[in-house]
């Protein structure tokens, strides 16, 4: 199995579940802006959409979309728990965090990363993230993961998307329940690995003790 990669980018998520999970896999990094691997490779040959994460299975297929591949790589190894039993209503709550954080944060911060994004625009998601960590802050006083007890696939893409906070100069400190969630995440073994990995656990650790 291989994981197309960009440092700093949602494909982190992908990396931790499968660290998580313990699922053997090649990390390839991809130049996003020349769509060009690190090992010479035309990425568009690979995901014609040209974004990351994408995985490719031992077969040639490729898999991409968190909505879809963060399942996908959960169930890759039932024991790790990362995803509930298919078909069971914890197994729709997870997917449904995983939804709404990628089209409701995710999707919604990135304009905030582009430098030709108007000012209007930039104050416009502003307001609409704040809106959204707002909620999904008061959600997670009811428990140490987004579903509970267990953590998630959820919970990994969660965490990725609050590690973009030191970028975009955002105070994770006015939602307390997300900050107390990214310090615990921080502390997972895997979790660490994958940023270590990635070059960005130090940028994780002082986004912790901001």
């Amino acid at each position: 199995m291989k994981l197309y990669y960009s440092t700093g980018s949602c494909s982190l998520a992908s990396r931790i579940v499968l660290e998580e999970g313990g699922v053997p896999f090649q990390a390839i990094r991809v130049n996003l802006k020349d769509k060009r691997t690190a090992d010479g490779q035309d990425y568009t040959q690979i995901n014609p959409k040209g974004y990351v994460p994408a995985v490719q299975l031992d077969d040639g297929q490729v898999i991409s979309e968190n909505a879809a591949l963060l399942p996908f790589l959960g169930e890759r190894n039932p024991a790790a728990n990362l995803l509930p039993a298919h078909g069971t209503i914890e197994n729709y709550r997870v997917r449904e965090w995983t939804a709404f954080i990628g089209g409701e944060l995710h999707k919604n911060l990135s304009p905030l990363f582009r430098p030709n994004t108007p000012e209007a625009t930039i104050q416009t998601q502003a307001e609409l993230v704040k809106r959204r960590f707002t909620f999904i802050n008061e959600k997670m006083g009811q428990g140490p993961y987004l579903t509970g007890a267990q953590f998630t696939v959820a919970d990994a893409y969660l965490f990725v998307v609050l590690s973009w906070f030191g970028a975009l100069k955002m105070n994770m400190n006015e939602y307390p329940n997300l900050k107390a969630f990214f310090v615990r995440v921080l502390a997972r073994p895997a979790v660490q690995k994958a940023l270590t990995d990635e070059g960005r656990l130090d940028a994780a650790q002082q986004l912790a003790s901001a």
